[in-house]
């Protein structure tokens, strides 16, 4: 079984038990937390698509944790001139473990 959900103005396919990253939620680590936007839910060939989205469809998750991605380097020159300029940026992102399906 699995499902397609949207947060943060992403898609994302998921599965019970499967961990990954979203865009930084204002949550608590540890906290339970129901994403009732779901697009798609597939249930062994069953599946249910929503209009935009599934009714009665919610994936249940839990909070692992707040962590940073790799730092990206924008280094910015211009020609003939001797002007630079470097930038770094790190993205914040949740960690969200899959518990249940629910449709």
């Amino acid at each position: 079984m699995f499902a397609i959900i949207e947060t943060g103005g992403k898609q994302y396919r998921v599965e019970e038990g499967l961990e990954f990253n979203v865009d930084l939620l204002k949550v608590e680590a540890g906290d339970a937390l129901a994403l009732d936007k779901v697009l798609l839910v597939d249930n062994n060939g069953d599946t249910k698509v929503g209009a935009p989205y599934v009714d009665g469809a919610k994936v249940e998750c839990e909070v692992l944790g707040h962590t940073r991605g790799k730092k990206i380097i924008v280094f910015h020159k211009l020609a003939k001139k001797d002007a630079r300029k470097t930038q770094g940026h790190r993205h914040d992102y949740t960690q969200l473990k899959v518990k249940s399906i629910k449709a």
